[in-house]
């Protein structure tokens, strides 16, 4: 097994076999599980009104719709993270896709200027765009995607 915690062998498939993850990338997984489920269940609660001023005017959706959804997706993929562990890979591409597809409201908070969650000037959003790819790489590293995926392709090469 690499420093990665990923080790593919050749199967005759070319899906990679994922070993155990190692320690820290357990507890990565684990801590951003529950990130996930605190940011879901306080788009249902006590921070409801924060994510609804988040949600762009551009959205085609009724904004409580909208933090109600992404709410129970964060507890879900949160959850998710914690509890599969057999489908840990799988899951990450989702955490990712997820924090993905939630990026564009985080750039059109800095450009309307919409203060919520402390984020009240531009400089504060602006630092806060910086750290939405770091939690693409946070589900991506915890996850061994990245390195599953890297696996896959070197052993499609082999081929």
């Amino acid at each position: 097994m690499g420093d990665d915690g990923v080790m593919s062998f050749e199967t005759g498939s070319a899906a990679p076999v994922v070993a155990p993850p190692s320690a820290p990338r357990t507890v990565g997984r684990w801590a951003l599980g529950a990130f996930l489920v605190f940011a879901g269940v306080s788009h249902l609660t006590f921070a409801r009104s924060e994510f609804l001023a988040q949600v762009p005017g551009w959205v085609p959706l009724d904004p409580d719709t909208v933090v109600l959804v992404s709410g129970v997706m964060e507890i879900s993929l949160g959850g998710a993270l914690i509890v599969l562990p057999g489908q840990r890979v799988q899951v990450g591409w989702l955490v990712a896709a997820f924090f993905v597809a939630v990026f564009p409201g985080n750039i059109s908070q800095l450009l309307t200027h919409t203060d919520a969650f402390g984020l009240d000037s531009d400089r504060a959003r602006a630092v806060r765009l910086v750290f939405q790819p770091l939690l693409v790489v946070w589900a991506l590293w915890s996850t061994g995607a990245w390195a599953a995926w890297r696996s896959g392709k070197a052993q499609s090469t082999r081929a």
